[in-house]
């Protein structure tokens, strides 16, 4: 009889190589023991209604690899130790303990991340409008790419990224961003989130530390903490991270994260004053400042705002950009840019470390950039997200007068609300996901510190990329539902 597993691959594999992996399996997890004698080549190829010399290249690949003793009596079963326990102890054993030894502290104490598997996906943050994509010119894109790839392509490409892309990239950032750089700077990756975690790996030691925002990215707050990393919360204003004098002096941090040009989750914009700052700060106590510039080409009412790193010669600044919010999530390609100081010591780091993949798709992205329908997607995108942040915020004033608050934010794909009523966030946040809403807690995003009132940020981050104003209306009616009903006592 098949096994779970051999009907999962049945469709990848020879009758020969199923049953092969089927009886290799069965004696791997004990459920054919050791001494037990397999039924004769030609009665088991009668049995399962397969060609005989299936059944004999099957018990040869055991026999070949120790699983099986060829007999004249028959093919018979061998022990199969695991460092002394039978195979059925150690499948019992992983049953309860969890398939091994515990995972680290530091991950265990990761906070979760909600939102791709709770059901609920509208108002989803950081999700673009995937129906407005231009998916007529990226296939143009992808299939003018896949015609150029050559054998040598299809390699293990440069740890660094395509040139191509990394040239794209270094050219399109000049121009819009203010990035001083060359390509030799541009290292490709797979997202922010692994972004965050090279710069946790190559810029910090375990145990240092790193200032981050409060209220803050999650996603930088585990990639941080799961390299080791001691977390420093640094409260937020409008004008963005605040560190006061005495915290450089008392807890000068390593690292610095911070999203300057839409501080992620309340939408300020770092001054200038304080970028300015933070370089000097940052220069004298050798930190290093990590600039996420998740989704600045998404500002709305004016140009994206020059980067921190372009703001001076030699800048200690690292600086990461994500294609997830302009393109799509599933391409999964981000980049960094590091100082021309450290760019060698970098790529050899880089290439110790892991493999790139994905040529075809880089080489896509770098025409797509390059032929300019990069940047006319851009700007397409703008003035609909513009459109539908102000249908939300309409649909907000409509339905939910005097129980939220919006506030500011000069662009992205999110804006964040103050809860006014007299409820907690995430029992708002639990009852609307059962209406299919999708509400970030505010509170969620906050690190626990002394000097932070966590009921300043009693509220929630929604997402509008995608929701056209008819649907945001609909999706406020509902919230505005289950809020009254909520004070009402009646959820």
């Amino acid at each position: 009889m098949m096994s779970a597993y051999a009907r999962r691959t049945a469709r990848k594999l020879t009758q020969q190589d199923l049953l092969y992996e089927s009886l290799r399996r069965a004696i791997l997890d004990g459920d054919i023991g050791e001494g037990t004698r397999l039924a004769s080549s030609r009665a088991l190829a009668e049995q399962l209604g397969i060609a005989r010399n299936s059944v004999l290249y099957a018990y040869e690949r055991l026999v070949e690899e120790g699983f099986v003793t060829a007999t004249r009596h028959g093919s018979i079963v061998n022990a199969v130790t695991h460092g002394g326990a039978a195979p059925q102890a150690h499948a019992n054993a992983a049953r309860t303990s969890g398939g091994g030894p515990a995972l680290s502290r530091r991950v265990s104490d990761l906070p979760p991340r909600r939102g791709s598997g709770d059901g609920a996906i509208a108002l989803r943050p950081g999700v673009p409008a995937l129906d407005a994509f231009p998916f007529v010119q990226w296939r143009t894109s992808i299939e003018r790419s896949m015609r150029r790839l050559r054998a040598n392509d299809m390699g293990y490409g440069d740890s660094a990224g395509h040139p191509a892309l990394r040239q794209a990239i270094a050219q399109y950032v000049r121009v819009s961003r203010g990035v001083r750089c060359r390509p030799d700077q541009v290292f490709i990756t797979d997202g922010t989130q692994s972004s965050l975690d090279l710069c946790a790996r190559l810029f910090a030691d375990q145990g240092e530390r790193v200032w981050i925002e409060n209220p803050g990215y999650l996603g930088a707050r585990v990639a941080l903490q799961a390299a080791g990393l001691q977390l420093v919360p640094v409260s937020v204003d409008a004008a963005g991270m605040a560190p006061g004098a005495d915290d450089w002096e008392d807890a000068p941090p390593r690292l610095v994260y911070l999203t300057p040009s839409h501080q992620y989750p309340l939408g300020g914009v770092l001054s200038l004053e304080r970028r300015l700052a933070l370089i000097e700060h940052a220069r004298a106590c050798g930190a290093w400042i990590v600039e996420d510039d998740y989704d600045s080409e998404l500002r709305h009412g004016g140009p994206p705002l020059p980067s921190i790193q372009g703001l001076a010669d030699d800048t200690p600044v690292v600086y990461l950009g994500t294609f997830s919010k302009t393109m799509f999530p599933a391409l999964r390609i981000g980049f960094m840019v590091v100082p021309a100081g450290v760019a060698r010591p970098v790529a050899k780091a880089i290439g110790a470390l892991w493999r790139q993949g994905r040529v075809a798709e880089q080489m896509a992205l770098a025409e797509f950039i390059e032929s300019g329908r990069y940047a006319r997607h851009l700007r397409r995108m703008r003035k609909l997200y513009e459109q539908r942040r102000d249908g939300l915020v309409a649909a907000i004033g409509r339905h939910l007068p005097g129980i939220v608050t919006v506030s500011a934010g000069a662009g992205g794909m999110h804006l964040s609300v103050r809860l006014d009523a007299p409820l907690r966030d995430v029992d708002v946040s639990e009852a609307a996901r059962a209406h299919g809403l999708h509400l970030s807690p505010l509170s969620a995003y906050c690190l626990g510190a002394p000097d932070i009132d966590i009921t300043r940020y009693n509220g929630f981050l929604l997402g509008y990329a995608e929701a056209p104003p008819p649907v945001a209306d609909t999706l406020m009616a509902t919230l505005a539902r289950v809020v009254r009903a909520m004070l009402d006592g009646g959820v």
